[in-house]
């Protein structure tokens, strides 16, 4: 079958870091920004690449908005299957996340993988702050790009408290942030549902809304999200 989209794949590369006195090293939730400026400085042609998704590194939650980065913790970029060796240079480097010193370690390439329930930590369209406009958004883009799949907001877990600030909301739905220099940027976790296998690939490897390098409109197969 032709495309009209480079093959992507994901590279993933194993993660660790301690704090000074060997305590689990806690990085900020919201990280999206700074993960892309530490990688921007080992490699430079990601600046201002439109070809390259970075990964929100998935860890153990620590409360105060900041995250234990754990064994299972990766740094993980989707890029098309010609840059993998243009990544691998990632490998042996420490990246200094806003203050938090990561070592990158070994990596491996995997496949995307065909799914019916897709999702996204964080899906960014410009101007859509309210879930009925957003979802009306993400309607027309799936339609612009021929996927026949249906936009879904994920609903808050009711056992967890919001943040001591109240960030998140009060609405139903899992709305986050993204802090890029000195604007905080508003969406929300989307699942996109009965997806046909292509449509699946073609919803990962092009991703919706903006700002992939910042780790927004990635989507993963569920069974890949933190519970």
């Amino acid at each position: 079958m032709t495309t009209d989209y480079p093959q992507m794949v994901d590279v993933r590369f194993t993660l660790s870091g301690r704090a000074g006195d060997g305590a689990p090293l806690a990085i900020p939730v919201d990280h999206g920004y700074a993960l892309y400026g530490a990688i921007a400085r080992v490699l430079p042609w990601v600046h201002g690449s439109r070809s390259v998704g970075i990964h929100p590194i998935l860890g153990q939650l620590a409360g105060g908005r900041r995250l234990h980065v754990t064994p299972r913790s990766v740094l993980a970029l989707r890029v098309p299957a010609h840059l993998v060796p243009k990544v691998l240079p990632l490998a042996g480097q420490a990246l200094d996340v806003d203050g938090c010193r990561l070592q990158v370690g070994v990596p491996m390439v995997y496949a995307l993988r065909p799914a019916p329930r897709l999702r996204s930590r964080l899906v960014t369209i410009k101007g859509m702050l309210t879930p009925e406009s957003f979802l009306d958004a993400a309607r027309a883009q799936l339609a612009a790009l021929g996927i026949q799949g249906q936009p879904v907001l994920v609903p808050r877990r009711t056992d967890r408290p919001l943040e001591p600030d109240g960030r998140g909301g009060r609405d139903p739905w899992v709305r986050r942030t993204l802090r890029v220099r000195d604007r905080t940027v508003v969406g929300y976790a989307l699942d996109v549902v009965d997806l046909a296998p292509d449509d699946a690939i073609r919803l990962q490897a092009i991703g919706l809304g903006g700002r992939r390098r910042f780790g927004c409109g990635i989507f993963l197969p569920l069974r890949q999200q933190p519970a």
